[in-house]
């Protein structure tokens, strides 16, 4: 079995693009995006969704939230900045390094929306970028993107992460492959929720509306990948038996979620209205054992099997007419649509 240390060719002329023979990693395309010739239908779906999934930041209007932003409390202003800081980190890591992972795709309807990944990845810095400049003042500005040097525990979490990707770079393997996998999979399952949902919850107090706006949208995406990577491992895993260690994925995941609660603790803790350390772990748990679930796993956190966040539903969500109503916290994308392309989601 050829091993995934190969990167796959640019120009294969000798490649076959038969659906008999076409794998997610190990295969031998020519690289030829032939979308009449699919063999992975879900690919092809989400494909439409996340094209349909368009948007651009600067269409949400900021401006009542400077004013919030002065009047919110030093506890929210200090959890506001440090959750943007570390979402800033995980869409910069992700747009270097998905295009790492589609290099031993060699499915390319698989690849194709590997591409759109990175370009909402990119979008979503942008969007932080129009958020920081907007709404903070000049002298704050660059002190948020180097937070994650002067912050001990926010450089820790985001070396976590980064060191699994460098590992992968640095020494391609089949196993280190497989934890790249693992790793982008818990980035984008796991990690943005927390932050997500404090920017929810002053939502719901009716502060910081436009900011609020603009996660939705980057929520939206982000469970898009979420789809993409339960796909790309479930396949993987059935043309490559044994390819993920079980144990590997269980203890990965203990270890997210370890440092995800910890984090969350250190810029949140029992500060802000609304959030307290037993919600923070009963969400991350509970969050953690749903997404096994959906890779076919056991859950490993016995008695979370409750949402304690489901009262923010309404602000992860949009209903109207037009729009989709879909279910954010089950992996499926959120309707705040700002494209008419809306199609594809049942058929995933």
């Amino acid at each position: 079995m050829k091993a995934v240390v190969d990167r796959k060719k640019l120009f294969n002329p000798l490649g076959s693009d038969t659906l008999e023979a076409r794998r997610i990693i190990k295969g031998d395309s020519t690289n030829i995006f032939n979308l009449n010739n699919v063999k992975y239908q879900w690919a092809n779906s989400l494909y439409r969704v996340m094209m349909g999934n368009f948007w651009i930041p600067e269409k949400i209007d900021l401006t009542s939230d400077k004013n919030d932003y002065v009047n919110l409390t030093d506890e929210e202003r200090d959890a506001y900045d440090g959750i943007l800081s570390f979402l800033i980190f995980l869409d910069s890591i992700q747009t270097n390094n998905v295009p790492n992972v589609s290099d031993h795709i060699t499915a390319p309807e698989v690849n194709l929306i590997l591409s759109i990944q990175t370009y909402q990845e990119a979008i979503h810095s942008q969007s932080y970028q129009y958020i920081i400049e907007s709404i903070l003042p000049k002298e704050k500005r660059n002190l948020i993107y180097d937070k994650w040097r002067d912050d001990k525990v926010l450089f820790e979490r985001n070396k976590y992460i980064a060191e699994i990707y460098q590992e992968f770079i640095d020494k391609p393997s089949d196993k280190t492959f497989a934890r790249v996998l693992i790793a982008d999979y818990l980035l984008e399952a796991i990690y943005f929720y927390n932050g997500f949902n404090f920017f929810y919850l002053l939502a719901s107090r009716n502060k910081m509306m436009g900011t609020s706006d603009i996660i939705r949208l980057i929520n939206r995406d982000e469970l898009s990948h979420v789809v993409l990577f339960q796909h790309t491992m479930k396949e993987i895993l059935n043309e490559n038996p044994g390819f993920f260690d079980e144990e590997e994925i269980c203890s990965l995941f203990r270890e997210a979620v370890e440092q995800e609660i910890n984090w969350t603790n250190h810029i949140i803790g029992n500060r802000v209205l609304g959030i307290t350390t037993e919600t923070t772990e009963a969400y991350t748990k509970w969050l953690a054992n749903e997404r096994l679930r959906s890779l076919g796993m056991k859950p490993i956190y016995e008695g979370f099997n409750r949402n304690p966040y489901k009262h923010l539903d309404r602000f992860a969500d949009t209903e109207g007419e037009g729009h989709v109503k879909a279910n954010f916290f089950e992996g499926s994308v959120t309707s705040y649509n700002m494209s008419s392309s809306v199609d594809g989601w049942d058929e995933l």
